[in-house]
């Protein structure tokens, strides 16, 4: 067996994709710009310099066969209780790292989640994860995007609960008043310490950071509203990038 260097950073890519989708079936591999929605996210982590290897996690034969033709690794197969839509993918990810560990002695530092899910997501995206990882001392780095800063919740009896605050204290119409407020968009990205996982089991542990990335560019497709939505920003990002910034 390859003797691993425990100094190097390895960083595992690990692409979720469950089979059963309802709101939008075959999501995964639904075409989308001429191939599967998921060839996108193989191929971009595939493409990136740091990113060792490429895993993409699902209880799908035929998934694991379109993924395997675009270059990522298939080793396992998820099981059908961590494959419904209730199943938390935390423990997905669990038991693929124990899989890994007990089969290959793999034991990657970090591993990046990518979602299917966000084909506008950059790799400058990414590398701000990553820079932002290494530079401080965040056990996970994950994207979010700006939102209006005026949060309420409902209670039972559809009374309106306000979460954020603004600036002063006392309300006010103006978003300028108020403090930013911001949503997590997808997510594009997580990038995760593999020993803060272990610990936690949870993805968003204790010391996260986050990176902002454009609003424009958080499609997050749950919907066929936003398949058909994301596929028109992917045609015309271009253009759309161009538009964006003459208005700066």
């Amino acid at each position: 067996m390859k003797t691993r260097d425990t100094k190097k950073k390895e960083l595992l890519a690990i692409i979720p994709a469950r089979a059963g989708s309802t709101r939008v079936p075959n999501k995964n591999i639904r075409p989308f710009g001429g191939k599967p929605l998921i060839a996108y996210t193989i191929l971009q982590a595939r493409e990136n310099p740091f990113i060792d290897r490429v895993i993409v996690d699902t209880d799908s034969p035929k998934i694991a066969a379109i993924a395997k033709k675009y270059g990522a690794e298939v080793p396992y197969l998820r099981p059908k209780r961590l494959a419904t839509c209730s199943a938390s993918v935390n423990d997905a990810i669990l038991l693929l790292l124990q899989r890994l560990e007990r089969d290959e002695n793999y034991k990657p530092t970090h591993f990046i989640l990518l979602q299917t899910t966000s084909p506008l997501r950059e790799h400058g995206d990414i590398q701000a994860c990553w820079d932002l990882m290494n530079s401080t001392d965040a056990t996970t780095v994950l994207t979010i995007m700006q939102t209006n800063p005026r949060f309420y919740h409902l209670d039972s009896k559809q009374n309106i609960i306000l979460v954020n605050r603004p600036k002063g204290g006392a309300f006010s119409p103006n978003t300028q008043d108020w403090r930013p407020g911001y949503v997590l968009n997808g997510c594009f990205v997580y990038i995760v310490k593999t020993p803060a996982f272990l610990k936690e089991k949870n993805v968003y542990t204790k010391n996260t950071k986050a990176v902002v990335c454009d609003r424009w560019r958080s499609v997050d497709i749950d919907y066929p509203e936003d398949f058909a939505l994301a596929e028109y920003l992917y045609k015309n990002k271009s253009k759309l990038a161009r538009r964006i910034q003459n208005f700066k």
